[in-house]
Formats: structure tokens, sequence, C-alpha cells
């Protein structure tokens, strides 16, 4: 076998620059392909924590309904006290969970004594809000970093629009479950920057005021926020969530719960999955590279060799040997060009990393580009390149076997 894989290289050497023009072309691709997932990676990456870290969190629990109507906040439809503990209760025994937020999020009218509009507004415990999202208080572009009683955070379009600024005093009207409306009067304590994706027009207030305004006795929670300790359990908390609160069931004997993680929260989930898309076909675009190159270099070496291959056919060699030289070549080509392009890549990925290239994401600015690729990743795509050349040398092997030896010693 060490003959063969002897002579295997030999035969490459013979045509260096055939041999080395298809393994730069392996390689590109694999440079192109490491590359393209580094950095859309890290844009898919930075997308994802922008939406979950600002507001929306990992995972969601509401009563069983709320997203489906989620446009007219309904309160009727705010877990009670008892509901709230089961949901509370399944969330403390889930190792995997870092923190939670519950809020009380409602629909209501807001004045500056000289204007009326309508505004979405969130109930939370600022302390537990910021352990959920944890760059929820770098939104707040004016004012202090913090939520307190009394106090309102406004969108920084529904300001610009009704021109409040910190330490206004604005009133909130809203209508609470039973029909009843009640106002309050709160200063204005920041100001919060826009986020892309729904939430991003939201108020907050302290949960205690939220629970004033909507004149309940004790808070009524709309939904609670979730963050795991490791973003790649997401799923598996998910399920794990879903099954102990799935027992639960309401007087009609349906779920009374339901549990969604960020992807069918968040319309961003479209752009993430047509990352994901585009990363297959750029492997497509490799495994198509790869199969051309090598086929092409395979098909012609067979035909410039007839003669040889007659030569050792006649000696007596057998028709495996033949097939295990070729596949040997081809492999040689794919190994070659995989780690040649692995090194430019890691290296590329490097550069781009150490460069400190930012962008803009909706309303965020200034976004920093952190291109990386895993070890996982370059062993993929090095074994795909590897598989693929084998393949493509494949039927070359094969037709270069069953030759007859008289017949190709006659080839001129």
């Amino acid at each position: 076998m060490l003959n063969i894989f002897k002579i295997a290289i030999r035969n490459l050497m013979r045509y260096k620059r055939r041999t080395l023009l298809t393994a730069s072309l392996v390689a590109i691709g694999v440079v192109f392909v490491l590359v393209f997932i580094s950095v859309s990676g890290s844009f898919k990456n930075m997308m994802i924590g922008q939406i979950t870290d600002s507001f929306l969190g990992h995972v969601q629990i509401h009563k069983k309904g709320y997203v489906a109507s989620i446009d007219s906040l309904p309160l009727t439809m705010n877990l009670e006290p008892k509901a709230l503990e089961k949901v509370e209760k399944a969330i403390s025994q889930t190792h995997e969970i870092e923190a939670y937020s519950k809020r009380i999020k409602f629909g209501g009218m807001f004045s500056n004594f000289v204007e009326t509009t309508n505004v979405r507004l969130n109930g939370v415990y600022p302390e537990d809000e910021v352990k959920t999202a944890p760059l929820f208080l770098s939104r707040i572009s004016d004012g202090e970093k913090t939520i307190k009683p009394g106090e309102i955070l406004v969108p920084e379009l529904l300001a610009k629009g009704m021109k409040v600024k910190v330490g206004d005093t604005v009133v909130i009207i809203a209508t609470n479950r039973d029909g009843s409306v009640n106002g309050k009067k709160f200063q204005v304590g920041g100001i919060l920057e826009s986020v892309t994706g729904p939430g991003g027009r939201d108020g907050y207030i302290h949960i205690d005021d939220a629970a004033e305004v909507l004149r309940m006795d004790s808070p009524e929670i709309s939904e609670i926020a979730i963050r795991l300790k490791n973003f790649d359990e997401l799923h598996s908390v998910f399920g794990g969530l879903k099954d102990k609160l799935g027992s639960e069931l309401n007087k009609q004997g349906k779920p009374a719960f339901e549990v969604h993680t960020w992807e069918k929260l968040s319309p961003f989930y479209n752009i993430a999955r047509m990352i994901d898309i585009m990363t297959f076909f750029i492997k497509l675009m490799l495994i198509a590279i790869v199969l051309v190159s090598i086929m092409n270099v395979m098909v012609t070496a067979v035909y410039e060799r007839i003669r040889e291959i007659g030569t050792i056919a006649a000696i007596g060699t057998l028709p495996g040997k033949i097939v295990a030289m070729f596949l040997i070549e081809g492999f040689s080509l794919g190994l070659f060009g995989a780690v040649v392009g692995d090194i430019l890549g890691v290296a590329i990925i490097y550069i781009l990393s150490t460069a400190k290239l930012t962008f803009n994401f909706g309303r965020q600015k200034g976004l920093l580009l952190s291109p990386s690729v895993s070890l996982q990743d370059i062993l993929t795509i090095s074994i795909i390149v590897i598989i693929i050349s084998v393949l493509a040398s494949l039927q070359p092997a094969y037709k270069a076997s069953r030759m007859n030896p008289i017949d190709a010693l006659r080839h001129v």
C-alpha cells in the first residue's frame, strides 16, 4: 500500500502546474467558505444577542392564547397568582435558567398635557429585568440607568414626537380588565433607544406602578421572560419547561400555559434562517467546485496515461490497486487543498477579527464584528472536501481499472 501511495504522489508531481492549479482552486473554495461562515455567523450571533439581551429574553412563558392576541395586550389573559406560582416552581426546578423577569404589559394613553397618543408599557422589577436582558440599561440614552417608582422610561421615537425630556411630568391613562379608567402622573426618568423588532417602541415603568394604574390588588403577570446560562441549551430547556407546564390544564381541560423561544416571538428568526440556508448553499458550491476540479484532473490523468495503465496491468497489477492509486491521487489533492485553505482561511479570519470592523443593525450603531470559526467547522469542511475529492476520483479510477491491457498498450 505504501508503494501505491508513493506512485500516486509521484504521478501528481509529474504534472506540477496542473496539480498546483487544482489544489489552489480547492483551497480558494475552502477559504471562501470558512470566511463566509465566520462573518455570517458573527452577524447572526450579534443579531440574536441584540434582540434577546435587549428586551426579549431567550424563552417566554404566557397564559395559553396570549401570544395569538398579543397586539391588543389583553389584561384578561394575564397569569393570576396561583398560575404564576406554578410557573415559578417549574423555573426553580430548571437549573439551566440564569434569571427571569415578570412583566405586566398593557396599552394606555400617554399625555404631556398638550398632546395625547397611544403607548405600550411594560411594568417590570428593575433588578430582574436587567439580569434577564443585560443590554437593557445600555438602551437608556438620557437619564439614570434605572427604573424608579413614579418614573417612566419613554421610547425615543415617542419622546421626539411628543417633545418630552427627562424631568418632565406626563400622565398615563389606562383601562383595567373590568373596564374602568385610571390615570397616574409620572416623571420622565429616561429616554429609551429603540431596538429593531417587536418591543422596540415600548415604554417601561416599575411593576408596582403598573399594578396601581391597572388597579390590581397584586400584580397579574402578562409574561415571564427567561435568560439561560448557556444559549446552546435553548431547545432542551424549552422542551423541559414545555413538559413541566404541559400537564397544567385550565377549567376547560386545555393547556393553561404556552412556552415560546425567541425564535417564535421575533420575525428576525427568519433572517437567521436565511443565513443558515445561505451557508448551506455556499457549502454546496464548495462541493461542486471540488467535484468538478478533481474529476476533471482525474479524467485527464486517465486519458494521458492509458499506455502506462496498460503496462502496469500487463505486468500483473490487480484492478483494485489501480483503483487505489487514482483514489489516493484524488485524496492527496483534496487533503492538500483543504490544509492550505484552512491555514489561509484562519489567517484571514484572524486579520478580520483584529481589524475591529463595525456595522449597523437597525438603530444599533457601531456593533463590533467578531468573526471566528470553530475547530468543528474547520474539520467538517476539510472532511467534506476530502470525501468529495475521493468520490470525484472514483469514476475515472474505475474506468482505468477496467481497461484491456492489450488495447491500452496499442493506444497512441
